[in-house]
């Protein structure tokens, strides 16, 4: 029976080395991960900001670190069960010895036998002795990295509090800022549109109460007739005249307006829908448009309106006020407008 016990007591003893081997290979594997994590933490720290994004990386390493902390129990409960099973060994081993040397002393007749096998028993249990305390000084090891990962989840916790909570003061000041901007915005239109009005008006009184000179909404319309030549960019003498009264008008209204409205008078040029045979000065309805938008412009210009204050824009026959083929709808799609708004 005593035979039986050394078996099973030496074979625990050959399968303990390779349970340490891989113990001390998981504590190198932790350890790595450790600096790596640590590593990662630095670079974090400096990356943290009020945004989404951050926020999420924060999340995944704190899931990464639940995990990691529960891989650690993991190896300290293994570690506190083998210690259990070596301290029952040496438990075993102890109550072995003692009875070998109570047979020893009691003169049994295999003395030396005994004496052998109380040597090999005290050697074993020194053996187990010093791998019980090794456990030992790993699992506290164990004990101090896992208080060290808590108090990193901890911290990575309070700086996630923190960046979210100024993540929420940045969202109500960005939507502070946007109703205030939406506010000052819509003052600016308001008093753009007051102007608008002012010029409008100003130019009813100073042109020709003509039909083909008309507002259409926030525009002021003039009819290419009055303006242009049939197929031409330049002005005639007839639209000079007008030209000259609108300048007129634009130079006044510029001195009323304050400096911080960022005005612009757009000239947008309309044809009608017919093609053009790209013979002449001009390929297609597109040039023809835009060239005389941009005649109107430097007419302006000629008149002292300041350069930064207009706009020419061709549109060619693709936005028509009257619909249909008509000789009368088409003539009202030939047409110059003119826009104040803002840049």
């Amino acid at each position: 029976m005593a035979l039986a016990r050394k078996g099973r007591s030496q074979r625990t003893i050959d399968y303990w080395p390779g349970f340490v081997d891989a113990l001390s290979t998981l504590l190198l594997s932790i350890m790595f991960l450790l600096t790596v994590f640590v590593l990662g933490q630095f670079l974090l720290s400096r990356e943290i900001s009020g945004k989404d994004e951050v926020l999420t990386r924060l999340n995944s390493q704190i899931n990464e670190l639940t995990q990691l902390l529960a891989l650690e129990k993991s190896g300290k409960q293994d570690l506190e069960d083998s210690l259990a099973n070596l301290q029952a060994s040496l438990s075993q081993s102890e109550s072995e010895r003692s009875r070998l040397q109570a047979l020893l002393d009691q003169g049994a007749g295999s003395s030396e036998a005994a004496n052998q096998k109380i040597g090999r028993l005290g050697s074993e249990l020194e053996n187990e002795r010093e791998i019980s305390a090794r456990a030992m000084s790993q699992i506290e090891l164990l004990n101090q990295q896992i208080a060290a990962l808590r108090n990193q989840i901890a911290a990575i916790e309070d700086a996630l509090q923190a960046s979210e909570a100024k993540d929420q003061a940045s969202q109500t000041k960005i939507a502070d800022l946007g109703r205030r901007l939406n506010v000052a915005l819509a003052q600016r239109v308001q008093e753009l549109n007051r102007y608008r009005s002012d010029f409008f008006g100003r130019l009813r009184e100073i042109l020709s109460d003509r039909e083909n000179i008309r507002i259409v909404g926030d525009r002021f319309v003039f009819q290419s007739e009055v303006l242009f030549p049939s197929g031409g960019s330049e002005l005639n003498p007839e639209g000079q005249a007008e030209m000259a009264k609108l300048a007129s008008a634009l130079l006044d209204l510029a001195k009323e307006i304050p400096a911080e409205i960022n005005w612009v008078l757009r000239v947008d040029g309309h044809t009608d829908n017919v093609q053009l045979s790209g013979a002449g000065r001009y390929a297609d309805n597109w040039e023809l448009s835009s060239a005389r938008a941009t005649s109107v412009v430097k007419f302006l210009i000629s008149k002292g309106v300041p350069a930064d204050r207009l706009v020419a824009a061709g549109f060619g026959e693709y936005q028509p006020i009257a619909p249909g083929e008509s000789p009368e709808a088409r003539a009202q799609n030939r047409r110059i407008e003119l826009k104040l708004t803002e840049k």
